[in-house]
Protein backbone atom coordinates (compact mmCIF):
# COMPACT_ATOMS: atom_id res chain seq x y z
CA UNK A 1 0.00 0.00 0.00
CA UNK A 2 1.07 3.44 -1.04
CA UNK A 3 0.32 6.73 0.72
CA UNK A 4 0.24 10.13 -0.51
CA UNK A 5 2.98 12.77 0.74
CA UNK A 6 3.15 16.61 -0.18
CA UNK A 7 6.80 17.87 -1.33
CA UNK A 8 6.41 21.50 0.32
CA UNK A 9 8.88 21.88 2.95
CA UNK A 10 12.13 20.34 3.17
CA UNK A 11 12.98 19.49 6.80
CA UNK A 12 15.63 21.81 7.92
CA UNK A 13 15.20 25.22 9.38
CA UNK A 14 17.33 28.12 7.80
CA UNK A 15 19.79 29.72 9.58
CA UNK A 16 18.99 33.17 9.37
CA UNK A 17 15.00 33.10 8.89
CA UNK A 18 14.04 36.66 8.21
CA UNK A 19 10.81 38.50 9.77
CA UNK A 20 9.14 39.77 6.88
CA UNK A 21 7.96 43.55 7.58
CA UNK A 22 3.86 44.30 7.09
CA UNK A 23 3.61 45.34 3.15
CA UNK A 24 -0.01 47.34 2.27
CA UNK A 25 -2.07 45.78 -0.83
CA UNK A 26 -1.61 46.67 -3.91
CA UNK A 27 -3.77 46.64 -6.86
CA UNK A 28 -4.86 43.82 -8.12
CA UNK A 29 -2.85 42.80 -11.55
CA UNK A 30 -3.57 40.29 -14.66
CA UNK A 31 -1.49 37.82 -15.00
CA UNK A 32 0.52 37.95 -18.51
CA UNK A 33 -0.98 35.33 -20.20
CA UNK A 34 2.77 34.30 -22.00
CA UNK A 35 0.28 30.84 -23.71
CA UNK A 36 2.50 29.09 -26.84
CA UNK A 37 0.39 29.60 -29.93
CA UNK A 38 -1.29 26.92 -28.45
CA UNK A 39 -17.02 10.93 0.34
CA UNK A 40 -15.27 7.58 -1.36
CA UNK A 41 -12.15 7.33 0.28
CA UNK A 42 -9.10 5.76 -2.10
CA UNK A 43 -7.51 2.94 -1.10
CA UNK A 44 -4.28 4.80 -0.59
CA UNK A 45 -3.75 6.89 2.45
CA UNK A 46 -2.73 9.97 1.65
CA UNK A 47 -0.52 12.88 3.14
CA UNK A 48 0.73 16.37 1.25
CA UNK A 49 3.85 16.35 0.36
CA UNK A 50 5.04 19.47 2.44
CA UNK A 51 5.08 18.66 6.24
CA UNK A 52 5.70 21.34 8.62
CA UNK A 53 8.86 20.85 10.45
CA UNK A 54 8.05 20.32 13.76
CA UNK A 55 11.59 18.60 14.79
CA UNK A 56 14.75 17.71 12.12
CA UNK A 57 14.75 14.21 11.33
CA UNK A 58 18.26 14.76 9.95
CA UNK A 59 21.04 17.72 10.07
CA UNK A 60 22.68 18.67 6.83
CA UNK A 61 24.83 21.86 6.85
CA UNK A 62 25.34 22.37 3.84
CA UNK A 63 21.71 23.00 3.21
CA UNK A 64 21.56 26.96 4.42
CA UNK A 65 22.83 27.62 0.51
CA UNK A 66 22.22 31.49 0.37
CA UNK A 67 22.45 31.39 -3.39
CA UNK A 68 20.16 29.05 -6.39
CA UNK A 69 22.72 27.32 -8.20
CA UNK A 70 23.00 28.35 -12.01
CA UNK A 71 22.31 26.77 -14.91
CA UNK A 72 26.25 25.52 -15.64
CA UNK A 73 26.72 25.15 -19.62
CA UNK A 74 30.35 23.63 -20.03
CA UNK A 75 30.02 22.29 -22.96
CA UNK A 76 27.85 24.51 -25.61
CA UNK A 77 27.72 21.53 -28.43
CA UNK A 78 26.22 18.79 -26.05
CA UNK A 79 23.57 21.15 -25.22
CA UNK A 80 19.94 18.79 -24.63
CA UNK A 81 16.69 19.95 -24.49
CA UNK A 82 16.45 19.82 -20.89
CA UNK A 83 19.31 22.77 -20.26
CA UNK A 84 17.18 24.79 -22.74
CA UNK A 85 13.66 24.18 -20.84
CA UNK A 86 15.29 24.65 -17.47
CA UNK A 87 17.69 27.73 -18.61
CA UNK A 88 13.96 29.15 -19.95
CA UNK A 89 11.81 28.28 -16.54
CA UNK A 90 14.62 28.79 -13.99
CA UNK A 91 14.34 32.49 -13.54
CA UNK A 92 10.94 31.97 -12.64
CA UNK A 93 11.08 29.69 -10.58
CA UNK A 94 11.33 30.72 -6.43
CA UNK A 95 11.97 29.22 -2.95
CA UNK A 96 9.94 29.96 -0.23
CA UNK A 97 10.76 30.12 3.61
CA UNK A 98 7.75 29.81 5.84
CA UNK A 99 7.98 30.70 9.89
CA UNK A 100 5.42 31.12 12.32
CA UNK A 101 5.45 30.19 16.07
CA UNK A 102 3.50 26.80 14.48
CA UNK A 103 6.85 25.75 13.20
CA UNK A 104 8.61 26.40 9.67
CA UNK A 105 9.16 25.28 6.20
CA UNK A 106 10.25 25.68 2.90
CA UNK A 107 8.64 25.11 -0.50
CA UNK A 108 8.96 26.14 -4.12
CA UNK A 109 6.68 28.76 -6.19
CA UNK A 110 6.28 30.20 -9.39
CA UNK A 111 6.80 33.68 -10.70
CA UNK A 112 3.01 35.34 -12.38
CA UNK A 113 3.58 38.65 -13.20
CA UNK A 114 6.62 41.14 -13.80
CA UNK A 115 5.95 43.42 -10.47
CA UNK A 116 5.99 39.90 -8.16
CA UNK A 117 2.76 38.26 -7.91
CA UNK A 118 3.58 34.32 -7.12
CA UNK A 119 1.88 31.37 -7.13
CA UNK A 120 2.98 28.39 -4.78
CA UNK A 121 0.59 25.95 -2.93
CA UNK A 122 -1.39 26.40 -0.02
CA UNK A 123 -0.18 23.57 2.40
CA UNK A 124 3.44 25.76 1.82
CA UNK A 125 2.34 28.73 3.38
CA UNK A 126 -0.09 27.82 6.10
CA UNK A 127 2.47 24.86 7.28
CA UNK A 128 -0.09 22.50 6.46
CA UNK A 129 -2.52 23.95 7.84
CA UNK A 130 -1.45 25.27 11.26
CA UNK A 131 -1.59 29.08 9.86
CA UNK A 132 -2.89 31.87 8.37
CA UNK A 133 -0.36 34.60 9.75
CA UNK A 134 3.13 32.93 8.83
CA UNK A 135 5.82 35.23 8.03
CA UNK A 136 6.76 34.18 4.37
CA UNK A 137 9.95 35.31 2.70
CA UNK A 138 11.10 34.15 -1.39
CA UNK A 139 14.06 33.81 -2.51
CA UNK A 140 14.20 34.87 -6.30
CA UNK A 141 16.55 32.87 -8.73
CA UNK A 142 19.00 35.53 -8.37
CA UNK A 143 19.55 35.27 -4.74
CA UNK A 144 18.12 38.20 -3.49
CA UNK A 145 15.84 38.00 -0.69
CA UNK A 146 12.25 39.40 -0.38
CA UNK A 147 9.82 39.54 2.46
CA UNK A 148 6.25 38.76 0.53
CA UNK A 149 2.57 38.75 1.36
CA UNK A 150 -0.39 36.76 1.59
CA UNK A 151 -2.59 37.51 -1.26
CA UNK A 152 -4.78 34.74 -0.26
CA UNK A 153 -5.05 31.06 -0.68
CA UNK A 154 -7.41 28.30 -2.13
CA UNK A 155 -7.70 25.18 -0.18
CA UNK A 156 -10.24 23.45 -2.48
CA UNK A 157 -7.27 23.04 -4.96
CA UNK A 158 -4.47 24.10 -2.45
CA UNK A 159 -3.10 26.90 -4.13
CA UNK A 160 -2.08 30.32 -2.88
CA UNK A 161 -0.35 33.23 -4.36
CA UNK A 162 1.58 36.03 -2.74
CA UNK A 163 3.28 39.30 -3.35
CA UNK A 164 6.84 41.02 -3.46
CA UNK A 165 7.79 44.17 -3.61
CA UNK A 166 10.25 44.30 -6.95
CA UNK A 167 9.55 44.91 -10.98
CA UNK A 168 11.18 43.68 -13.89
CA UNK A 169 11.16 39.89 -12.61
CA UNK A 170 10.38 37.21 -15.04
CA UNK A 171 6.69 35.68 -15.19
CA UNK A 172 6.88 31.55 -16.12
CA UNK A 173 5.19 31.13 -19.78
CA UNK A 174 1.76 29.19 -19.21
CA UNK A 175 1.55 26.01 -21.48
CA UNK A 176 -1.84 24.59 -22.72
CA UNK A 177 -2.40 21.54 -19.94
CA UNK A 178 -5.34 19.92 -22.01
CA UNK A 179 -3.42 19.23 -24.60
CA UNK A 180 -0.96 17.19 -23.08
CA UNK A 181 0.03 13.77 -24.13
CA UNK A 182 0.76 10.78 -21.63
CA UNK A 183 4.89 10.10 -22.55
CA UNK A 184 5.62 13.90 -22.95
CA UNK A 185 9.15 15.21 -21.80
CA UNK A 186 9.13 17.06 -18.88
CA UNK A 187 11.35 18.91 -16.45
CA UNK A 188 10.34 19.76 -12.85
CA UNK A 189 12.01 22.66 -11.00
CA UNK A 190 12.25 23.59 -7.27
CA UNK A 191 14.07 23.22 -3.97
CA UNK A 192 13.65 20.03 -2.46
CA UNK A 193 15.12 19.70 0.64
CA UNK A 194 16.37 23.44 0.13
CA UNK A 195 18.27 23.05 -2.94
CA UNK A 196 17.25 25.79 -5.21
CA UNK A 197 17.08 25.56 -9.13
CA UNK A 198 17.32 21.63 -9.18
CA UNK A 199 16.42 20.35 -12.44
CA UNK A 200 14.96 16.91 -12.56
CA UNK A 201 13.92 15.24 -15.80
CA UNK A 202 10.92 12.51 -16.70
CA UNK A 203 7.86 12.06 -18.84
CA UNK A 204 3.89 12.59 -18.24
CA UNK A 205 3.21 9.27 -17.02
CA UNK A 206 -0.61 9.81 -16.23
CA UNK A 207 -3.41 12.38 -17.37
CA UNK A 208 -6.56 13.33 -15.32
CA UNK A 209 -5.78 10.98 -12.09
CA UNK A 210 -7.73 11.76 -9.67
CA UNK A 211 -6.11 11.69 -5.77
CA UNK A 212 -7.03 12.52 -2.03
CA UNK A 213 -4.60 14.93 0.01
CA UNK A 214 -4.86 16.95 3.28
CA UNK A 215 -6.93 20.17 3.05
CA UNK A 216 -4.52 23.03 3.98
CA UNK A 217 -7.33 24.66 5.59
CA UNK A 218 -6.70 26.03 8.94
CA UNK A 219 -8.31 24.12 11.66
CA UNK A 220 -9.26 25.65 14.99
CA UNK A 221 -9.21 21.90 16.39
CA UNK A 222 -6.32 20.51 15.89
CA UNK A 223 -6.17 18.09 18.58
CA UNK A 224 -9.34 15.85 15.94
CA UNK A 225 -6.21 13.96 14.22
CA UNK A 226 -8.90 13.25 11.27
CA UNK A 227 -6.40 13.27 8.14
CA UNK A 228 -2.81 14.61 8.34
CA UNK A 229 -2.33 16.07 12.59
CA UNK A 230 -4.63 18.69 11.51
CA UNK A 231 -7.92 17.43 11.99
CA UNK A 232 -8.47 18.30 8.15
CA UNK A 233 -10.50 16.04 5.85
CA UNK A 234 -9.36 14.77 2.26
CA UNK A 235 -9.89 17.06 -0.91
CA UNK A 236 -10.17 15.26 -4.30
CA UNK A 237 -7.65 16.55 -7.27
CA UNK A 238 -7.54 15.59 -10.61
CA UNK A 239 -3.75 15.65 -10.99
CA UNK A 240 -0.91 15.07 -13.94
CA UNK A 241 1.57 12.40 -12.99
CA UNK A 242 4.92 12.11 -13.82
CA UNK A 243 7.57 9.73 -12.99
CA UNK A 244 10.10 13.45 -13.05
CA UNK A 245 11.54 13.15 -9.30
CA UNK A 246 9.86 15.40 -6.86
CA UNK A 247 10.76 15.50 -3.09
CA UNK A 248 9.78 17.55 -0.11
CA UNK A 249 10.44 21.50 -0.84
CA UNK A 250 9.16 20.51 -4.17
CA UNK A 251 5.81 21.90 -3.55
CA UNK A 252 4.47 25.10 -5.33
CA UNK A 253 7.46 24.46 -7.63
CA UNK A 254 7.24 24.19 -11.95
CA UNK A 255 6.45 21.04 -13.92
CA UNK A 256 7.28 22.55 -17.18
CA UNK A 257 7.93 20.93 -21.17
CA UNK A 258 10.14 20.53 -23.31
CA UNK A 259 10.01 24.38 -23.95
CA UNK A 260 9.99 25.55 -20.70
CA UNK A 261 6.74 26.30 -20.49
CA UNK A 262 4.47 25.49 -17.24
CA UNK A 263 2.10 23.09 -17.81
CA UNK A 264 1.56 21.97 -13.74
CA UNK A 265 2.46 23.23 -10.25
CA UNK A 266 3.94 20.19 -8.58
CA UNK A 267 1.51 18.90 -5.08
CA UNK A 268 2.36 15.31 -4.36
CA UNK A 269 4.63 12.35 -4.36
CA UNK A 270 3.70 9.05 -3.56
CA UNK A 271 5.69 7.00 -1.03
CA UNK A 272 6.65 3.24 -0.11
CA UNK A 273 4.80 3.42 2.95
CA UNK A 274 6.98 2.87 5.40
CA UNK A 275 6.75 6.51 6.83
CA UNK A 276 9.83 7.80 4.62
CA UNK A 277 9.55 10.29 2.37
CA UNK A 278 11.23 10.76 -1.24
CA UNK A 279 10.82 10.26 -4.86
CA UNK A 280 10.06 6.86 -6.31
CA UNK A 281 8.89 7.96 -9.75
CA UNK A 282 5.44 8.80 -8.78
CA UNK A 283 4.94 12.67 -8.52
CA UNK A 284 1.59 14.96 -8.98
CA UNK A 285 1.39 18.49 -10.34
CA UNK A 286 -1.85 20.65 -10.58
CA UNK A 287 -2.38 21.59 -14.35
CA UNK A 288 -1.30 24.84 -15.73
CA UNK A 289 -5.26 25.71 -16.91
CA UNK A 290 -6.29 24.87 -13.10
CA UNK A 291 -3.14 27.10 -11.63
CA UNK A 292 -3.88 30.03 -14.03
CA UNK A 293 -7.92 30.15 -13.29
CA UNK A 294 -7.80 29.86 -9.34
CA UNK A 295 -4.42 32.45 -9.45
CA UNK A 296 -6.51 34.83 -11.64
CA UNK A 297 -9.20 34.30 -9.23
CA UNK A 298 -6.98 34.82 -5.68
CA UNK A 299 -5.21 37.92 -7.72
CA UNK A 300 -8.91 39.59 -8.25
CA UNK A 301 -10.81 39.17 -5.16
CA UNK A 302 -8.57 37.07 -2.96
CA UNK A 303 -10.26 33.87 -3.40
CA UNK A 304 -11.40 31.12 -5.62
CA UNK A 305 -14.62 30.44 -7.02
CA UNK A 306 -15.17 26.57 -7.41
CA UNK A 307 -18.22 24.66 -8.62
CA UNK A 308 -20.95 22.65 -7.35
CA UNK A 309 -23.19 20.27 -8.38
CA UNK A 310 -25.77 19.80 -5.87
CA UNK A 311 -25.46 15.92 -5.45
CA UNK A 312 -24.59 13.55 -3.12
CA UNK A 313 -22.50 10.53 -5.10
CA UNK A 314 -21.06 8.01 -4.21
CA UNK A 315 -19.27 5.10 -6.27
CA UNK A 316 -20.84 2.89 -8.73
CA UNK A 317 -19.97 -0.36 -6.94
CA UNK A 318 -23.70 -2.62 -7.28
CA UNK A 319 -22.51 -6.43 -8.26
CA UNK A 320 -25.17 -6.46 -10.50
CA UNK A 321 -24.97 -3.17 -12.29
CA UNK A 322 -24.13 -3.26 -16.42
CA UNK A 323 -22.15 -0.65 -15.76
CA UNK A 324 -19.88 -0.18 -12.61
CA UNK A 325 -17.48 2.38 -12.88
CA UNK A 326 -19.09 6.23 -12.73
CA UNK A 327 -20.69 8.41 -9.79
CA UNK A 328 -23.83 6.75 -8.64
CA UNK A 329 -25.96 9.85 -7.46
CA UNK A 330 -28.02 9.00 -4.61
CA UNK A 331 -29.32 12.34 -3.75
CA UNK A 332 -30.09 15.84 -5.07
CA UNK A 333 -30.07 18.39 -3.62
CA UNK A 334 -33.36 20.73 -4.11
CA UNK A 335 -33.06 23.40 -6.30
CA UNK A 336 -29.23 22.80 -7.10
CA UNK A 337 -27.87 22.61 -10.34
CA UNK A 338 -28.13 18.96 -10.92
CA UNK A 339 -31.96 18.74 -10.25
CA UNK A 340 -32.62 21.94 -12.45
CA UNK A 341 -30.42 20.32 -15.76
CA UNK A 342 -33.00 17.38 -15.28
CA UNK A 343 -30.65 14.82 -13.85
CA UNK A 344 -32.17 12.12 -11.03
CA UNK A 345 -31.38 10.15 -8.02
CA UNK A 346 -29.65 6.53 -9.44
CA UNK A 347 -28.35 7.99 -12.44
CA UNK A 348 -24.66 7.03 -12.76
CA UNK A 349 -22.64 9.88 -13.79
CA UNK A 350 -19.83 8.66 -16.22
CA UNK A 351 -18.57 11.84 -17.95
CA UNK A 352 -17.95 15.35 -16.92
CA UNK A 353 -16.67 18.30 -19.35
CA UNK A 354 -15.44 15.75 -21.97
CA UNK A 355 -13.39 13.72 -19.34
CA UNK A 356 -14.24 10.34 -18.20
CA UNK A 357 -15.60 9.48 -14.59
CA UNK A 358 -14.92 6.26 -13.06
CA UNK A 359 -15.53 6.65 -9.46
CA UNK A 360 -17.14 9.52 -7.34
CA UNK A 361 -13.47 11.16 -6.44
CA UNK A 362 -13.45 11.92 -9.96
CA UNK A 363 -16.94 13.39 -9.97
CA UNK A 364 -15.92 15.62 -6.72
CA UNK A 365 -12.60 16.55 -8.26
CA UNK A 366 -13.78 17.61 -11.91
CA UNK A 367 -16.40 19.86 -10.47
CA UNK A 368 -14.55 21.92 -7.91
CA UNK A 369 -11.51 22.02 -10.47
CA UNK A 370 -14.79 24.62 -12.29
CA UNK A 371 -15.21 27.87 -11.60
CA UNK A 372 -18.84 28.51 -10.13
CA UNK A 373 -21.23 29.49 -12.74
CA UNK A 374 -19.72 27.36 -15.45
CA UNK A 375 -21.93 25.49 -18.43
CA UNK A 376 -21.05 22.09 -18.69
CA UNK A 377 -21.89 18.98 -20.42
CA UNK A 378 -22.64 15.81 -18.36
CA UNK A 379 -23.16 12.08 -19.32
CA UNK A 380 -25.40 9.46 -17.24
CA UNK A 381 -26.46 6.53 -17.31
CA UNK A 382 -30.15 5.88 -16.57
CA UNK A 383 -31.78 2.81 -16.43
CA UNK A 384 -28.96 1.25 -19.29
CA UNK A 385 -29.61 4.64 -21.67
CA UNK A 386 -26.85 7.15 -21.99
CA UNK A 387 -28.37 10.67 -21.47
CA UNK A 388 -26.30 13.98 -21.59
CA UNK A 389 -27.25 16.95 -19.96
CA UNK A 390 -25.83 20.48 -19.76
CA UNK A 391 -25.59 21.60 -16.06
CA UNK A 392 -24.71 25.16 -15.15
CA UNK A 393 -22.73 24.64 -11.75
CA UNK A 394 -23.56 26.17 -8.49
CA UNK A 395 -21.30 28.06 -6.04
CA UNK A 396 -19.30 25.67 -3.51
CA UNK A 397 -19.16 28.33 -1.19
CA UNK A 398 -22.63 28.37 -0.41
CA UNK A 399 -21.66 24.78 1.57
CA UNK A 400 -19.63 27.21 4.14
Amino acid sequence: MSEWNRSGESQFNFNSPYTPPQIPAKPKRKIRILRPLGLATLALTTAMIGGVIASTAFTLSYLSITQPAPIVVNDTEMVNWVTGAAAAASPSVVTLSVESSSGSGSGSGVMLTEDGYILTNAHVVTLGGLTEDANVTVRLWSGNVYAAQLVGYDTVYDLAVVKIEESGLKPIVFADSDKLNVGDSVVAIGAPLGLSSTVTQGIVSALDRTIQVASSEVNDSPGLQLWNGTGNAPISLQVIQTDAAINPGNSGGALVNSKGELIGINEAIATAGNGESGSIGVGFAIPSNTALRIAQEIMDTGSATHGLLGAMVSDNLEPNSSFSTGALIQELSVGGAAEAAGLKAGDVVIGFGGRDVTSASDLTALVRQQPAGKVIDIKVLRKGKELEFTVTLGDAATLK
